[in-house]
């Protein structure tokens, strides 16, 4: 894994917020924050309260399945020109504008369905948003890991974050304001509208610079020779192609963690499986404790937003002064137990101020652990790579949960909201596990390697 270098003093680490690609990812975190919620959370309250049942609700979670699959393409972006879009933009751009565009397209036509009339269709716009989204998510994340080096990504995801959160506010609470005071309709299509913030800021950025190592070249070349890959034909030209783009990413992460990698790969699918489990029946949960959609946005949202920014900052500051390692157990550690007050809060009804407090701790600690998380998946990247490897990890962060997720519905039907947090925060505890595992490990082999470095 690559080492993320801390520095000496606070005051450095704030200066990092200033340079140009950290404050980049400000307004590419909006882009890729915008559709989120308007096929997860937002969405969930358009169906619950056209009298969509819970357990279909719950169903409705496996429409986040596209972004923990989205490996399965990553290669395909990561080394797969668009015509004309590539040529006048570049490899990263030319992949996030045309996303963007499918997610306005998915967008604008939900609109055209009744979910408690024409639900199938209306789950087939949501798949289309969530598809164009992950792409998306691809390129922008491809692109921070390429713009800046190791130091720089705990601010920069921090940024990410600020833009992600700003962009889950609009679409969280301002979708529920316009919903309140208009329609459903109207609100999908203002945050249609809200997508050109990361259509502008895709024409205005520059394109990194792609650097390749000697060592990965060699390892494709390897990798060729051993498959005869390397040998001239059209075919063997596909072959080659897929050894570069799908095979050797994860050869080469294998190659440089290790036997650590597996350990790797199931931390990375642990940690914020307790997160998203419980966030897909978070809105329904406040509706049925009897909070208006006002109400719910005013809290949740608003006030929840600036608990998020806080956490975020905090945490990107805490891994350019201390290193990942630290923070990440914080982060585990925190994932889980913003459970508990939910399931205090079922039992305690429909109180706004014990309601904020509850989303305070929630966002504070959530900003905090995506801020490390996503600082922690950037390192573990082969710049080569970014696109398919970054894909990898942050698919794996998802999947398990999305899949539990859509059972969600089934467990809070069952035993009711309380029993439905505690499950939520229990199965937060092997991540945590595996965090302070992590932090003991790895701090040995680096004092390994040092004694050993001549």
């Amino acid at each position: 894994m690559a080492q993320v270098h801390t520095v000496s003093t606070w005051r450095e680490a704030f200066g990092i917020y200033k340079k140009p690609q950290v404050v980049t990812m400000l307004f590419l975190g909006f882009s890729a924050g915008l559709p989120y919620l308007l096929v997860f959370s937002t969405l969930t309250a358009w169906l619950r309260d056209e009298g969509v049942s819970r357990t279909a609700i719950g169903f409705f979670g496996w429409v986040g399945i596209t972004y923990s699959i989205k490996v399965l393409w990553a290669p395909v972006v990561d080394r797969i020109g668009l015509p004309w879009f590539t040529r006048t933009l570049g490899q990263r751009r030319s992949w996030m504008l045309i996303a963007q565009l499918g997610i306005m397209a998915g967008l604008l036509s939900l609109v055209l369905f009744q979910p408690d009339q024409a639900l199938y269709p209306f789950a087939l716009c949501a798949v289309l948003i969530a598809f164009s989204a992950a792409t998306q998510d691809i390129a922008i994340d491809a692109f921070r890991i390429e713009s800046a080096v190791d130091e720089y990504q705990g601010a920069m995801s921090a940024c990410y974050i600020f833009g992600y959160r700003l962009a889950l506010l609009v679409a969280g609470a301002g979708a529920l304001y316009i919903a309140d005071w208009a329609n459903w309709e109207s609100a999908y299509i203002a945050m249609a509208a809200f997508m050109l913030v990361g259509v502008v800021t895709v024409l205005c950025i520059r394109e990194p610079k792609r650097i390749i190592s000697d060592d990965t070249q060699e390892l494709e070349q390897q990798l060729r020779r051993l498959t005869h890959s390397d040998r001239p034909g059209r075919w063997r030209r596909i072959e080659a192609w897929f050894i570069g783009a799908v095979v050797s990413p994860f050869v080469d992460f294998f190659k440089r963690n290790g036997r650590d990698a597996l350990w790797i790969l199931l931390f990375i699918s642990l940690f914020r499986l307790s997160d998203i489990t419980m966030g897909i029946m978070a809105n329904p949960f406040y509706l049925d404790l009897g909070f208006t959609k006002s109400e719910i946005a005013t809290v949740t949202k608003v006030f929840g937003f600036f608990m998020t920014i806080a956490g975020s900052f905090i945490g990107g500051l805490c891994v350019v002064r201390y290193g990942i390692y630290k923070p990440l157990i914080v982060g585990a550690v925190a994932v889980a137990l913003a459970n508990l007050p939910f399931a205090w809060l079922a039992n305690t009804g429909p109180d706004m101020q014990w309601l904020a407090w509850v989303i305070s701790g929630d966002n504070l600690s959530g900003g905090f652990s995506n801020a490390v998380f996503i600082a922690y998946l950037s390192s573990l990247t082969n710049r080569a790579y970014t696109a398919t490897q970054y894909a990898l990890f942050s698919s794996l962060m998802t999947l398990p949960g999305k899949f539990i997720s859509g059972f969600s519905g089934v467990v809070v039907d069952g035993f009711g909201y309380h029993h439905f947090f505690l499950y939520a925060a229990g199965i937060g505890i092997p991540a945590i596990v595996l965090a302070i595992w992590f932090f003991y490990h790895f701090r040995q082999k680096e004092s390994l390697a040092a004694v050993q470095k001549p």
